[in-house]
């Protein structure tokens, strides 16, 4: 890439907040991720008791965690899915118009 052009992309706000924006929404999602995968590793290793409370026959409180925690990262992956494609492709294509002088 030509430097001028380089130049050009890291001088631009778009360029900048969506840097800014990616980075503390993706360290946003990681976090909450982290605390509930933690929170359920810290209740296996402390009240496990709790996990192996029977719902019914053999399905206990921790299946129903275990899949909670599966499906709540499923849910915070579509959410940034959404959020790249709706605002960061926005920012990308300014970004790139900018830089070239061509939009699509």
């Amino acid at each position: 890439m030509d430097d001028r052009i380089l130049a050009r992309v890291k001088g631009d706000p778009n360029y900048q907040a969506l840097v800014k924006e990616r980075s503390a929404f993706g360290w946003t999602l990681a976090i909450i991720m982290l605390v509930l995968y933690y929170a359920y590793i810290a209740i296996v290793a402390f009240v496990p008791s709790v996990i192996a409370i029977k719902v019914t026959g053999t399905i206990t409180v921790g299946i129903f965690l275990g899949a909670g925690l599966i499906l709540v990262s499923i849910i915070l992956t579509g959410i940034y899915v959404a959020r790249a494609n709706s605002r960061y492709d926005d920012l990308t294509r300014a970004i790139v118009a900018s830089a070239t002088g061509v939009s699509k």
